[in-house]
């Protein structure tokens, strides 16, 4: 009696230099590859263009918070707060991750040296 399936034994002579597993993988690797490119890559630098605007804020600048109050800032009081006017004479503080868009720039800074 024979108890060895052809299945089985055509099987067990694959190749012996593993190309199959590595032909296998191909598709994942290339999906990876795709996806940092397409996703992971464009938000890192969406990321690091937001916090260049966040830290670039000065007095003079209208900003808009994330929840929609558009306002001049008036003060810059610590690296993680600003002071916004929003109305005439009505001035909050904010956090400076809350600002959403930097609309218009203020007047640059004067240089001591001029």
């Amino acid at each position: 009696m024979n108890f060895i399936t052809p299945a089985f034994a055509q099987a067990a002579g694959g190749s012996p230099g593993g190309t199959e597993i590595i032909m296998q993988m191909a598709p994942f690797g290339i999906i990876l590859v795709i996806m940092y490119f397409l996703i992971i890559r464009p938000q890192q630098k969406r990321a690091k263009d937001t916090q260049a605007m966040i830290t670039g804020i000065r007095r003079g600048d209208t900003v808009v918070t994330t929840g929609g109050i558009i306002g001049k800032v008036t003060k810059v009081t610590d690296a993680a707060e600003i002071e916004v006017e929003i109305a005439a004479n009505v001035r909050v503080r904010i956090l400076r991750q809350m600002v959403a868009e930097v609309r218009s720039k203020g007047e640059p800074v004067k240089d001591a040296a001029a």
